[in-house]
């Protein structure tokens, strides 16, 4: 098994604090967070291959996953991306301009507005959901399918048990 940089930064703290006798959680974390920043960044470069970036990617994506007619409420999209209002606005505002979604009149409150995928960007959405799955899947590809597999499932898990 290769080292890498979270087994030098675990070894300066034994080094350094000793009395330190766990530091497991340390070495997960900081691994999970370090695969983290590298996929995301590789699949920014992949999006923006495409014209969009990351929070383009998840609004488009978000709406393309609900199904026909594939619209939603700014609020619905805010709560399902975990976005403040304010930061959604500014999203749709620009896929509006880029004409990949269109604000629709809400059929059941006239006040209200949703956001639809246009035709367009349910194309980009498609294309970009197969550009970030390959960046995804040469990734794992470093790793046994059964590895891979079992890398999913213990992710499930720790993610269900902290996210009660």
């Amino acid at each position: 098994m290769a080292d890498d940089g979270v087994d030098a930064i675990i070894e300066q703290w034994r080094e350094q604090r000793p009395d330190l006798d766990d530091l497991l959680p340390m070495e997960v974390f900081g691994r999970v967070y370090r695969v983290a920043a590298a996929i995301g960044d590789r699949m920014e470069r992949a999006y923006q291959t495409l014209g969009i970036g990351r929070g383009e990617f998840d609004v488009l994506a978000t709406l393309r996953r609900t199904g026909p007619p594939y619209n939603l409420s700014p609020k619905q999209l805010s709560d399902t991306l975990m976005l403040t209002t304010g930061g959604m606005t500014g999203r749709l505002d620009k896929l509006e301009r880029a004409g990949l979604i269109a604000r629709t009149p809400d059929p059941t409150d006239r006040r209200s507005l949703r956001a639809q995928l246009t035709p367009a960007g349910r194309e980009l959405i498609d294309r970009a959901v197969a550009v970030g799955l390959q960046v995804q899947r040469e990734a794992l590809s470093r790793l046994k399918p059964a590895d891979a597999r079992r890398l999913g499932d213990l992710l499930r898990n720790l993610a269900a048990a902290v996210e009660r």
